[in-house]
């Protein structure tokens, strides 16, 4: 990481120190789909709709 990331998510961590994910993820991949359907709904329904789907397709390749 250079030095421009870093000052960056330094400014990032002190302007917002308890942000957190509101979509439920285990892995960095679910965290991608979950992030691709919530440009279409709410994170709410998403969270809903990625439970299941979560059991189901566990990798990429499920996908």
């Amino acid at each position: 990481m250079n030095k421009k990331n870093k000052e960056v998510l330094e400014i990032l961590y002190r302007t917002h120190p308890d942000a957190k994910c509101e979509l439920h993820h285990e892995t960095p991949l679910q965290l991608l789909i979950a992030t691709i359907l919530s440009a279409q709904a709410t994170d709410k329904k998403v969270n809903e709709v990625t439970e299941k789907m979560f059991q189901k397709y566990k990798t990429l390749e499920d996908f």
